[in-house]
């Protein structure tokens, strides 16, 4: 099954990929292109990365987001002065 249509790119690549060291979808990205033009594959190949162990999300923000970690203990505090506000 494709994965990333853009580059014709199938879960087999990304598995082989994954199993090759790749633990983000930045380095899957470096090895087969999956994900570097319209991104709509970024969020199954997350998955198929938390499938084998490896982070499923690029950053503990949006983890915590997705409800995936513990924002208060993964996310630097902000301090409230540095929050902008939409007028």
């Amino acid at each position: 099954m494709y994965v990333c249509m853009c580059h014709a790119v199938t879960e087999d690549q990304v598995k082989q990929a994954i199993d090759g060291g790749a633990n983000s979808p930045r380095q899957i990205a470096q090895g087969c292109k999956a994900g570097t033009d319209c991104g709509s594959c970024v969020r199954r190949i997350q998955a198929m990365l938390g499938e084998h162990g490896a982070r499923p999300c690029p950053t503990a923000r949006l983890a915590a987001k997705l409800g995936l970690a513990d924002p208060e203990v993964n996310l630097p505090a902000v301090a409230e002065s540095s929050v902008r506000r939409a007028a």
